[in-house]
C-alpha cells in the first residue's frame, strides 16, 4: 500500500528484454536502505514493483507483459526520470489517499500550460473511469497523489503547485506524454458492494 506522496525521483539506467520478463534497473535516491531489500515493493510511476536485486543505489526489477500492456513503464528509456515511493509502514502517515499500486491505465496529456501563476494539467481518460472521478476527489497521476478539479466524460483536470513540480517527474510531461492512472480503489469498493443493493431497490 502506498499513499502518492512521492519520496524521490529515480533514472532509468536499461529496460532489457530477458528470457521470461523484461528487467528494468533503476539508480536511486535514496539515502537509507529501509524498505529496499529484495522482495519489497516499490512503486515506480505509481506502478508497484518487486525489487529482483537491490546493490548500493540501484535496483532491479521483472516487468511482465500485463505490466507493460497497462501502464507507461514499457516506453521507458535510459535517462527518463521516474516517480518513486515505498510502500507505507502500518503505523506511517497517509499523507496523500490509498494507492494500491494496481494502475487501471494511461491516460494522454492534453493540456499542459501556465495560467497565471498556475499550471493547469488536463488528461484524457477512458469513459469507463470518469464515474470514479469528483470535484475536489484524489487521483493517482504517475504515482502522484494529485486534487481534481475538473471533471468531464473523457478528461479531467488537475492544478500542479510548484512542490509536486519540484518534487516528481510531472515537470517534464507534455502534450501528448502517456501517464499512469490509479482511480480511488474505496469508490471501487463501494460500487461493488452497492451494486447487488441498488439492483434490489430496482426490482
Amino acid at each position: 500500500m502506498f499513499t502518492g506522496i512521492v519520496e524521490g525521483v529515480g533514472k532509468v539506467e536499461s529496460l532489457v528484454e530477458e528470457k521470461e520478463s523484461w528487467c528494468l534497473t533503476l539508480s536511486l535516491p535514496f539515502e537509507e536502505s529501509n524498505g529496499l531489500e529484495a522482495g519489497a515493493s516499490l512503486a515506480v510511476n505509481g506502478c508497484c514493483l518487486t525489487f529482483r536485486e537491490q546493490g548500493d543505489k540501484f535496483g532491479e526489477f521483472d516487468l511482465l507483459d500485463e505490466t507493460l500492456s497497462r501502464t507507461n513503464l514499457g516506453k521507458l528509456k535510459p535517462g527518463d526520470l521516474v516517480n518513486l515511493e515505498r510502500s507505507v509502514p502500518a503505523n506511517g502517515r497517509m499523507g496523500g489517499h490509498f494507492v494500491t499500486g494496481h494502475i487501471d491505465g494511461v491516460g494522454e496529456v492534453k493540456i499542459f500550460e501556465e495560467r497565471g501563476k498556475n499550471l493547469y494539467f488536463r488528461v484524457s481518460l477512458p469513459s469507463a473511469y470518469s464515474r470514479y472521478l469528483v470535484d475536489k476527489g484524489c487521483v493517482a497521476v504517475d504515482g502522484c497523489s494529485l486534487t481534481v478539479c475538473e471533471v468531464e466524460e473523457d478528461s479531467f483536470a488537475i492544478w500542479l503547485i510548484p512542490h509536486t513540480l519540484g518534487k516528481t517527474n510531472l515537470k517534464q510531461r507534455g502534450e501528448g506524454d502517456l501517464i499512469n492512472l490509479e482511480f480511488d480503489i474505496l469508490a471501487k469498493y463501494v460500487e461493488k458492494f452497492s451494486a447487488p443493493v441498488l439492483e434490489d431497490l430496482g426490482s
